[in-house]
């Protein structure tokens, strides 16, 4: 990719039809080539390392790197056979190309870097194009400042990475990572300065340096306000560089497997991201700062998944995710300009509910439907958990997995009996099969990346026993948390069912409730009266000090 972008540079001057043709042909033979690195790497028995017989400027060719780099190339064909004639009246067409092309080809060296220094090499100018990109339209003063937002944010993400390569040669003297994790493996206790742990210290830094490059609380203010670059950046970004924080997890997961409590932050951090990217969605009017923050709390709970161990499912997530919101986002633009020439909504019972806030009184006693919307989302997940891998139950993580597939069910399930209609139960049993077939590919797919990534059990269940936490309190919070909801689903039912206006406490908790969530936390605020107080005690500093 990066001989596509020098060749799309030297001949755009005399053969400006060649640009498209040289970036896109040269992203389907990089895709090609993914390919048949991962179905080559599918036989093999373990990873190996290519380079030109350096120290550094290595590639290591493994089961994650090998199918990271098939998801990024498959997106970057994508994205770039879109731009061809979406950029077309671009006046920055080329140098759209060139950039799009670089941005592609580092981030293929990121999840493919052998050694430290190409990663943290890689990670530093994934950052930095994409600054560019998003500031492609540089008269436009917010692409200008909320791009810059992303470089600062970014560069916050590049320092943790730049002290782990900086402890870790300190520590063994190599930065090759299959020696690093062979090192770490032999000496787990190992301190570094002021007596820490090695392996919680690396641990900790490389966490924080994935919350900065997948937008997680609180330094994901960036991603919903990228907006002003041309959709195909923001396609490829929200499939495919925020997706760069969970790689790095997954990269280093031998360190983590040494660590005691770390992963308590992933997890913690990871909560409270995928709750406030959710609610946040909800209460934007546009749909691509809608997209953007759905895309922080699918990061969340990727980020979650990483923290109760299920490292390999979190890939699974993060694939999953790149096609379906690459795909929204190319297809946003078409959806906008089909509603503005035709913004007539079909009328129905999901449109009266939605748009009228007309709620038909439920046909059926609201606990028969309260029971079957606690236990059988429960059955099902439960069921399918138990069917692909018989002993999840021993395994903190997998509970709580299993949780959050439970509320998501039934959160479905409660949503089907308050649109009501006429015939509930067709319904009702539509979206049930429809959520054991979701849930139960879940599982099985989920299962087979276990198999694939991590291919050794005992290697799987370390990973499980780093995220654990004392079983007692464990199994208390968990029956707290279920009875809690349990009890709030058929408190929710019962008000449905009897239909009665909220008291006027209600109404005003709603209205403060909506205020906060409608403001973003006030965060985005937050940040720029802090930087605006770092300009103004700058320039009193000029002053007094008299430069110029």
């Amino acid at each position: 990719m990066l001989g596509s972008a020098l060749a799309v540079r030297l001949v755009a001057d005399r053969q400006s039809l060649l640009v498209p043709r040289i970036s896109v042909g040269a992203s389907a033979l990089t895709l090609v080539l993914a390919l048949l690195l991962f179905l080559q790497q599918l036989g093999a028995t373990s990873g190996r390392m290519l380079g030109l017989g350096l120290s550094v400027f290595t590639l290591y060719i493994d089961w994650l790197s090998t199918l990271m780099a098939l998801l990024v190339s498959a997106v970057g064909l994508v994205v770039h056979v879109f731009s061809v004639r979406y950029m077309r009246d671009d006046p920055a067409y080329v140098r759209f190309f060139v950039l799009l092309d670089g941005i592609i080809a580092v981030t293929l060296l990121m999840v493919l870097a052998g050694d430290l220094l190409t990663l943290l090499l890689a990670w530093h100018l994934v950052g930095v194009l994409l600054y560019f990109l998003l500031n492609h339209e540089t008269r436009r003063r917010p692409a200008t400042r909320y791009a810059f937002w992303t470089l600062f944010t970014h560069r916050i993400g590049d320092l943790p990475l730049l002290a782990v390569v900086a402890l870790v040669y300190h520590a063994f003297g190599t930065l090759a990572i299959p020696e690093v994790f062979a090192a770490l493996a032999a000496a787990p206790q190992a301190t570094t300065l002021l007596g820490l742990p090695l392996a919680g210290t690396l641990g900790l830094l490389i966490l924080i340096a994935a919350f900065a490059k997948s937008a997680q609380f609180p330094l994901h203010t960036w991603l919903p306000y990228t907006m002003d670059g041309p959709t195909p950046v923001s396609a490829l970004m929200h499939a495919g560089i925020v997706n760069a924080g969970g790689f790095l997890i997954n990269r280093f997961a031998p360190v983590f497997v040494h660590t005691d409590s770390v992963l308590l932050l992933a997890l913690a951090v990871g909560l409270i991201s995928t709750i406030m990217g959710s609610l946040m969605m909800l209460m934007q009017s546009d749909i691509k700062k809608a997209l953007g923050y759905s895309t922080m709390g699918q990061m969340g709970y990727m980020v979650m998944e990483c923290g109760l161990g299920a490292f390999s499912l979190a890939i699974y997530h993060l694939i999953a995710h790149g096609v379906f919101k690459a795909t929204l986002f190319l297809g946003s633009g078409a959806i906008i300009a089909k509603a503005r020439k035709d913004p007539n909504i079909p009328e129905g019972e999901i449109y009266q509910f939605m748009v009228e806030r007309k709620v038909p009184r439920p046909p059926v006693s609201w606990i028969i439907f309260a029971g079957i919307t606690v236990t059988v989302p429960l059955l099902i997940v439960f069921g399918a958990h138990q069917l692909v891998d018989g002993g999840f139950l021993h395994r903190q993580g997998a509970l709580i997995l299993l949780l959050f597939g439970w509320i998501t069910g039934a959160q479905t399930l409660f949503f089907v009996y308050k649109i009501g209609g006429e015939r509930p139960f067709t319904l009702l049993l539509y979206v049930i099969l429809s959520f054991a077939m979701v849930i139960l590919t879940y599982v099985v797919v989920g299962h087979a990346f276990d198999a694939l990534l991590y291919p050794d059990p005992d290697f799987r269940e370390a990973l499980y026993q780093a995220a654990a936490v004392d079983s007692g309190w464990f199994v208390l919070v968990l029956l707290l948390l279920v009875a809690l909801i349990a009890m709030g689903w058929f408190i929710a039912f019962r008000f449905v069912a009897e239909g009665q206006p909220p008291s006027r406490r209600w109404r005003t908790l709603y209205l403060n409730l909506y205020t906060l969530m409608s403001r973003e936390f006030y965060i985005a605020d937050l940040y720029s009266r802090a930087g605006e107080a770092v300009l103004a005690a700058s320039k009193r500093t000029n002053a007094l000090l008299r430069w110029r």
